[in-house]
């Protein structure tokens, strides 16, 4: 007896079966991602429209809402305390942003290239100023500018420098937050940094020094150049965080810490929106600090990004 094997039938699904499938894959990778934009706008879109609303107003937040329009912008571009905050919160990101990074870039230069022992131990270490506390990193700084029992004013004893109380001037307060923001930061950087010069060949390199160039020709024609990306990254949240700074110059200056001393030497854009607000109560005022706070960190990042993408891989 012989028996017949017939061909497996294929089941071809039904025509709205294979539109719910097709639907549900191009539905999935929108899913996915939409937590992400779910707790961005509730905790990020909406309180930012809100603060373009509030600054319309005289807003006291037990009492009435006064919808004033534009005065408290008005207020704004004439009010001396406004224009000083914002130069030391300008001056205070250029001297800590600029010799982080390029501190940061040399470093991780260093580290891609060197020899060294315990390689992996520095490179851990360079995480340690970041997770340290910003309180215990303000304290101990404050103690190294201190004017009478600094170590920074001890040194300069030893060549005869007069001591110099750092915190009630200006440029010595900047540059008190700017090394402690520099020290904050440098070895986040640097990993970053080092993460993708270790992702370009080395046969790259190798071509170059059998071509002749140098240490420092590899570095400016090949290490910079294919770092742009992470380089644009870097200088525009650097550019983000260091115009929002808040916590250093408030924790320096015990005595008048909204201020940041007698003089506002080193008020920041956010401490005088913090005293504005939540100082005085004037809700509305600080919410046009908070929108002209906005507007400068659209205009130096958008400028820093259209600077850096000038930086071009070299062509061969």
């Amino acid at each position: 007896m012989t028996t017949t094997l017939e061909p497996a039938r294929t089941v071809v699904p039904d025509a709205p079966a294979r539109v719910r499938q097709g639907l549900s894959e191009r539905l999935a990778p929108y899913a996915y991602i939409a937590p992400f934009f779910v707790i961005f706008a509730v905790f990020g879109l909406v309180p930012l429209l809100f603060t373009f609303y509030v600054a319309l107003f005289d807003w006291n937040p037990i009492g009435e809402h006064v919808f004033i329009g534009l005065d408290n912008f008005t207020r704004l571009a004439g009010d001396t305390r406004f224009w000083n905050a914002a130069w030391n919160t300008v001056s205070i990101w250029l001297l800590s942003t600029v010799p982080q990074l390029l501190v940061a870039l040399g470093l991780a230069h260093l580290l891609n290239h060197a020899r060294l022992r315990f390689a992996v131990f520095l490179r851990m270490s360079m995480v340690v100023p970041y997770i340290t506390s910003v309180a215990a990193t303000t304290i101990v700084f404050a103690q190294m500018f201190d004017r009478d029992y600094g170590l920074l004013n001890w040194l300069l004893g030893l060549v005869g420098v007069a001591p110099t109380d750092f915190l009630q001037s200006v440029w010595g307060s900047h540059l008190m937050i700017a090394v402690m923001v520099t020290w904050r930061w440098f070895g986040y950087t640097t990993l970053l940094y080092l993460a993708s010069l270790q992702a370009i060949p080395r046969a790259i390199y190798e071509a170059a020094a059998v071509d002749g160039a140098g240490p420092w020709k590899q570095f400016r024609h090949i290490s910079v150049p294919s770092l742009r990306p992470v380089i644009v990254f870097t200088i525009v949240t650097s550019t983000i965080g260091g115009l929002q700074i808040f916590t250093e110059p408030l924790l320096i200056s015990r005595a008048a810490p909204l201020t940041c001393g007698p003089v506002r030497q080193c008020q920041t854009l956010t401490l005088f929106l913090y005293e504005q607000g939540f100082g005085q109560f004037q809700f509305g005022y600080g919410s046009a600090i908070g929108v002209a706070l906005f507007v400068l960190i659209i205009a130096i990042a958008t400028l820093n990004y259209v600077l850096s993408t000038r930086i071009r891989p070299e062509r061969s």
